[in-house]
């Protein structure tokens, strides 16, 4: 899945990249508990809704990386 954004977007910032790739993962909270563990630097803010849970990470050269556990059904 991807989606466009418009080119004024500050939604990946901080990262000076002007895509952001997302995963789709089984378990966010376990995941950024080892993300954590392993240094990754986390984005505080969470966002949920009524199809799923969403936080952001870091990577090694600075681009922002969304994360979204979909709802269970």
């Amino acid at each position: 899945m991807w989606s466009v954004f418009p080119h004024y977007t500050k939604y990946f910032d901080p990262s000076r990249c002007p895509f952001m790739i997302d995963y789709r993962v089984d378990d966010l909270d376990a995941l950024l508990e080892a993300l954590k563990k392993e240094g990754v630097p986390i984005d505080p803010h969470r966002e949920d809704y009524d199809y799923g849970r969403f936080a952001w990470i870091m990577d090694p050269d600075g681009n922002r990386i969304e994360l979204w556990e979909p709802k269970k059904k």
